[in-house]
């Protein structure tokens, strides 16, 4: 009895499995995401970069509000959770609603694969992200830039001061390097330097700046990638740590805005993050992302050729590429 009911069950999760790929989800994705929260928890784990996949969220306030032609919908990466996004971008999306005069509401994705699946899918109008993210949309999504951080963006591999053995970017084939998970941009970066497949980091997934940082130093893996300014926050004048990859200067992270804003709609949220009076609107924001210079205009021609960073991750320039 016990093995005939265990029959049905995998009889019936197959015919699942069968019935979401046909709907262009991704039911294992999920279920390994779930399975590696359990397993390891918080903690560095390893992670074969190209086979990371999106989950797909379960959204339909997000699907309602996108359907509803009057309201607009406003999105970053979920960095800090809701109750953090909510407290850097509600205030952001109630400015807008009030110089655009047409509703603007944030969501919080929820998690990175929420997120991809949803930008994938042109569920967002208005975002806050990284320079490959602004890149894919403006090439798939039709979406302009708008306004940028100040500054560049400069990514660096870095190991311990007194590792005298690896010298260039290329000796970290094989070795364990404290990365961001995908779609980070850091961890993207160092991955397109190594063509062989065979041949490439060992990336251990850590949450947090801080937390790839202590991972080197304290070995548990032999390099790190992060921004290059918060590198220099936590060593200021390399005492602990040594620079031994840096990439090009990226264009910084920005707003941009998608095809259901008219250019004149795009020109008002220009002009109202650049305004005095968005200070107060932009203090949590700026406090988030240690934002303490201005908006600066910014120009689609400057992010082009940049998603194709993403290209190892599933769903940007494979499923839609299709579409």
């Amino acid at each position: 009895m016990k093995a005939k009911l265990l029959l049905l069950a995998l009889v019936a999760v197959a015919g699942y499995i069968g019935f979401a790929y046909t709907q262009d989800q991704y039911p294992l994705a999920r279920l390994s995401d779930a399975i590696e929260v359990v397993i390891h928890g918080p903690q560095a784990r390893p992670v074969a970069v190209a086979a990371v996949a999106p989950a797909t969220p379960v959204q339909q306030d997000l699907a309602a509000a996108s359907d509803n032609k009057d309201v607009l919908v406003l999105s970053a990466p979920p960095r800090d959770g809701e109750e953090g996004g909510i407290k850097r971008f509600g205030p952001i999306a109630d400015y807008l609603s009030e110089k655009l005069g047409r509703k603007v509401v944030y969501k919080n994705p929820g998690t990175w694969g929420g997120y991809q699946s949803d930008m994938q899918a042109g569920a967002y109008d208005i975002v806050f992200d990284g320079p490959h993210f602004i890149s894919w949309r403006i090439e798939k999504l039709h979406h302009n830039v708008l306004v940028k951080l100040p500054g560049a963006l400069k990514v660096v591999g870095f190991v311990r001061a007194d590792n005298k053995r690896i010298k260039e970017v290329s000796q970290l084939a094989g070795q364990g390097v404290c990365a961001h998970a995908p779609p980070n941009l850091g961890l993207l970066s160092l991955q397109s330097e190594f063509d062989n497949p065979s041949r490439q980091p060992n990336f251990m997934i850590m949450e947090g700046f801080g937390a790839i940082y202590q991972g080197v130093i304290e070995g548990r893996c032999v390099a790190g990638i992060v921004p290059k300014k918060n590198l220099l926050q936590k060593d200021p004048n390399g005492e602990h740590t040594r620079i031994v990859y840096e990439h090009s200067p990226f264009p910084q992270q920005g707003f941009t805005a998608g095809p259901r804003l008219s250019a004149e709609d795009q020109k008002k949220i220009i002009a109202a993050l650049m305004a005095p009076e968005a200070e107060a609107v932009l203090a949590n924001f700026r406090q988030a992302y240690a934002f303490k210079g201005e908006f600066v205009p910014a120009a689609n021609a400057e992010y082009a050729g940049l998603g194709i960073y993403l290209k190892p991750v599933q769903g940007f320039y494979t499923n839609l590429a299709a579409k």
